[in-house]
């Protein structure tokens, strides 16, 4: 009868294999930045990293921001040293050189473009200058800007990998308005032509979808298509990115209601969610308009509405988000920071009980302990938690982290 079993469950046990790997473990960017191609240069970056600081001055100092972010006062001289050393050294984590909407329609010249922004890329990928994860997004697979933005991928990558060149680390491509599963078939038909016309090793080209259209999250047949573009990806899908205003004003919300905690962006992200659960495809939410400029008072104003739509994401498990100008860094690291630090010392004691089987107010199981692992990995990858404070605190390393968040062996395959 056991025998039968495993024949009978064979397939569902391959699908579960195959379709839901879990998390690798690897780090997330707290945030992807887009800039216009015929804006991006050289040293764009450090600029960013300088302008933010510029602004933190500007409106009152570091203690303004931390006040404007509602960050705790026990907290507000680790988070502000963090922040400002961050602003430093790594001011932006991933970037996107944008072909779509936020640089329009170039007509030829977007060719020197895509030519000159890969040509930055690849230098600074070589000596310094750049950012852990970068890549573009280029114009959607509609009929109107197909072979715009498949010309322009193309163009970037030729001149990325000439003479012997390489792709940088944590190169993503940004497929945006995708609103069929065909689509995103296609796009790996694409990747799979790109890579043997540039000699890549196969399956290394990866793609983030836009989720920024209803037919996104729910098809003309009622299905959620967003789950199966997931998985039509073929493992080449490495995130789901919420694009707050092409999203609601396609569903009609008015501009003035147009938000990432509107009910239908929560709805979309809710379902975004639950389709790349267990695929180790990760999650992004969108943006807000309201940049942090003008006046002292509208700067902090603006920072304070930043921070709390930065915490509200975070505590919804979307762990990235979009940032349109240099002085929403100030603010994103201030409320990302201030999360990881809150919940640090009941993470690392929960999880410091669960490996030594110390019974103590909550009762974990395996899954939670992974949840907690998790939790203090991220604080880990992006500099609110040192791996001194996890060692001692917590009594592991971050390969004990990585171990655990590692999905185990089937027994087919242990």
């Amino acid at each position: 009868m056991l025998a039968r079993i495993d024949a009978r469950l064979a397939p569902a046990d391959a699908l579960l294999e195959r379709a839901y790997p879990g998390d690798d473990g690897s780090r997330q960017p707290v945030h992807t930045v887009y800039v216009p191609a015929d804006r991006f240069h050289a040293g764009l970056a450090r600029e960013w990293g300088e302008v933010a600081r510029a602004a933190v001055e500007a409106a009152g100092g570091i203690d303004a921001l931390l006040e404007a972010c509602a960050v705790p006062p026990g907290e507000r001289e680790r988070v502000g040293s963090q922040v400002l050393a961050k602003l430093a050294r790594e001011p932006v984590e991933d970037l996107r050189v944008d072909f779509e909407d936020g640089y329009g329609d170039h007509g030829a010249a977007e060719d020197d473009d895509a030519v000159a922004a890969a040509r930055v890329l690849r230098d600074e990928a070589a000596h310094g200058g750049g950012t852990p994860f970068v890549g573009i997004r280029f114009k959607s697979l509609e009929r109107p800007t197909r072979r715009r933005g498949l010309r322009t991928l193309d163009l970037v990558l030729a001149t990325l990998l000439a003479d012997g060149g390489t792709l940088p680390a944590g190169f993503v491509v940004t497929l945006p308005k995708v609103t069929s599963v065909d689509q995103v078939s296609v796009m790996v038909a694409v990747c799979d032509a790109l890579e043997r016309a540039h000699g890549l090793a196969p399956g290394l080209l990866r793609f983030e979808l836009q989720v920024e259209t209803p037919q996104a999250v729910l098809g003309s047949d009622g299905t959620a298509l967003v789950a199966r573009m997931v998985h039509a990806g073929r493992g080449r899908v490495a995130g789901l990115h919420y694009g707050t205003f092409d999203y609601s004003a396609s569903v009609g919300i008015a501009a003035a209601y147009q938000s990432p905690e509107h009910p239908a962006a929560d709805h979309a992200k809710a379902v975004m969610q639950v389709a790349a659960a267990g695929t180790g495809v990760r999650l992004s939410d969108g943006s807000t308009n309201v940049l942090p400029v003008g006046t002292p008072a509208q700067v902090r104003a603006a920072w304070a509405l930043h921070a709390r739509l930065v915490r509200r994401a975070l505590e919804r498990g979307y762990y990235q988000g979009w940032d349109m100008h240099p002085a929403h860094l100030p603010s994103r690291y201030a409320a990302t920071y201030a999360f990881f630090r809150a919940g640090f010392d009941a993470a690392a004691d929960r999880l410091r009980d669960y490996l030594a089987r110390t019974e103590g107010a909550v009762m974990d199981e395996p899954a939670t302990a992974k949840a907690l692992a998790g939790f203090l990995r991220r604080g880990l990858d992006c500099g609110a938690v040192t791996a001194d404070e996890l060692e001692q605190r917590a009594g592991v390393t971050p390969g004990d982290l990585t171990r655990l968040l590692r999905r185990p062996p089937s027994a087919s395959s242990a």
